[in-house]
């Protein structure tokens, strides 16, 4: 067993074009820690409908140079079977780790193996190059990024013609013309030939985000951004600027790219203390709105003031941010048809029934909602909005947040706040009070072992709601296709458990709707819903087994 470590390590040491990834690689051969070895060659990282994500450092599990030349080759041999002989592949990276080299790496194999590779000029936003792939008619496209992962993770995020992810069976295809590649030394990689693109790309992509905002719309309200030390303020600051809105003041701790990402613990507006350095500057610059984009920019999170909140802040989830989106485009006189994965609330269903707009749900991920006929906007509670979906077809943090900011602005004018409408929502609807349950293991059968106790034990009741029907989503139903979750339709609530598809998580997602008769009803109608939440997580857990 050793002996055979030692020598996959020296195989793969042989190959390894990277003399960082080598070095370090010889130090664990010559240290003999048989233990890092098996771990870094125990398989090879999975190509799925996400690409790839995972650790940098070197073998087959890690995220590194051989591993992105191999993944680049696949890709080009898929395209090439796919008759993509000559096209273009447009390449885009963040300003995570080896990030650049990776980009760099995939343009050199792509053009070695007779396709046109362009790249964008610099680490740029993850929907800029969602947006170049349809600008430039290019045949696929490439993301360098970890998106919200921590700082030592890096990914590769592939896109096809139509602008959106992979989806099955392009994954699986992929992924065997990976597997099929031979020595790295026959993939072919000149030292040039690809062009760099300039910043016409990202211009056009500006231009292209005034298309959201309504004519002539109010532009008054006042920003507190961070970009979590991602990619986003020079993006998101001129659109902001030719918008017309004032200028954002930044978080200047978390203004600029830095891969280290050094005053968070995970770079993800979601989890706890990413947002606090963007609390205290709002209580010192008093605006009406916090605005948050994750790393690469394709998330858009939003906080605003409330003095029932320790802090006077109050981050808004997902859902509502989602809802309020969609009040707005409703407002506007949006058509089409609005759409969300089913983890989100069931509120947009709502809204879109009582706007007579068309409403679907998909499988988890924007590479389901972007593929809905005649999507006019699209959500998911994981802080993703595609409101353009013809110039993007993927979540655009970028956009979203100009869309935040223009409500934010109609509503100030009129005397109100992004809560007050929250308020009118929960008096038309009822009140849709999300919750999330995510569980982070180190060991992956915690997860395996909790899907299959919750099939083969569904709980019949949770927090005293009786369960009216359980579905396994892995045998599929007639709306949605295979995939690994559990979903429970309870009296006046919904549970959705499944795998993380990008981390090491367990995540439930709960929903609760409280009728409301009247304003004066919402205050007990809100500590209901906080109430059944409470307990339905604390059920659902003990079900599971977490």
């Amino acid at each position: 067993m050793q002996h055979d470590l030692i020598a996959q390590a020296r195989t793969w040491l042989a190959e390894d074009p990277d003399p960082e990834t080598r070095a370090e690689l010889a130090a664990l051969v010559e240290a003999g820690d048989t233990q890092e070895l098996a771990d870094r060659f125990a398989g090879t990282l999975q190509f799925g409908t996400a690409g790839l994500r995972g650790e940098l450092g070197a073998g087959p599990m890690r995220m590194n140079r051989s591993v992105v030349i191999r993944a680049a080759a696949g890709l080009a041999a898929y395209l090439k079977a796919q008759g993509e002989e000559g096209g273009l592949v447009v390449i885009g990276y963040d300003a995570r780790y080896k990030s650049a080299d990776f980009a760099r790496d995939t343009a050199a194999v792509m053009t070695g193996a007779g396709l046109r590779a362009a790249v964008l000029p610099r680490p740029l936003p993850t929907p800029v190059l969602a947006y170049a792939i349809r600008h430039l008619g290019a045949v696929a496209g490439v993301e360098v990024t970890a998106s919200h992962n921590p700082p030592r993770d890096n990914g590769y995020k592939v896109y096809l013609g139509d602008g959106s992810q992979i989806v099955p069976p392009a994954d699986g295809e992929i992924a065997a013309a990976i597997a099929a590649v031979g020595p790295l030394a026959d993939v072919v990689r000149p030292e040039d030939g690809w062009q760099t693109l300039g910043e016409e790309v990202l211009e056009a992509y500006l231009a292209r985000t005034d298309a959201v905002l309504a004519a002539g719309s109010p532009r008054t309200a006042r920003t507190v951004y961070t970009a979590m030390h991602g990619v986003g303020t020079s993006v998101l600051t001129a659109a902001f600027a030719r918008a017309g809105f004032p200028e954002p003041v930044l978080v200047a701790e978390q203004a600029e790219p830095d891969p280290a990402f050094p005053t968070v613990a995970f770079p993800n507006p979601e989890e706890p203390g990413a947002m606090d350095l963007a609390f205290a500057t709002a209580r010192r610059a008093a605006p009406d709105l916090i605005i948050a984009n994750d790393p690469d920019a394709d998330r858009c999170a939003v906080a605003v003031p409330d003095t029932a909140t320790e802090g006077g802040w109050r981050m808004l989830r997902g859902d509502e941010v989602g809802a309020l989106l969609a009040a707005h485009l409703v407002e506007r006189g949006a058509t089409g048809v609005f759409a969300e994965s089913i983890v989100s609330s069931s509120l947009l269903g709502r809204i879109a029934e009582k706007a007579g707009l068309g409403y679907e749900e998909t499988l988890t991920g924007f590479k389901w909602i972007a593929r809905v006929d005649g999507l006019r906007y699209g959500y998911e509670e994981a802080l993703g909005y595609c409101v353009d979906p013809e110039g993007v077809r993927d979540k655009d943090g970028i956009t979203a947040a100009l869309l935040v900011a223009e409500l934010a602005s109609v509503l100030k004018e009129q005397g109100r706040t992004l809560l007050d409408l929250l308020d009118d929502l929960a008096l038309a609807h009822g009140l849709h009070a999300t919750d999330q349950l995510s569980v982070r293991v180190e060991d992956l059968s915690v997860i395996a072992d909790a899907m299959a106790r919750l099939r083969e034990q569904p709980p019949t009741a949770l927090a005293g709601l009786a369960v009216t029907s359980a579905e396994d989503l892995s045998q599929g139903t007639d709306r949605l296709p295979p995939t690994d979750g559990l979903r429970y339709h309870l009296e006046g609530a919904r549970v959705i458990v499944r795998p993380s598809g990008t981390e090491p998580k367990l995540k439930c997602y709960l929903e609760v709707v409280v009728p409301v008769a009247d304003a004066a009803g919402l205050p007990a109608a809100r500590a209901r819903g906080a109430e059944l939440l409470a307990g339905i997580k604390r059920d659902l857990a003990s079900a599971a087994g977490i």
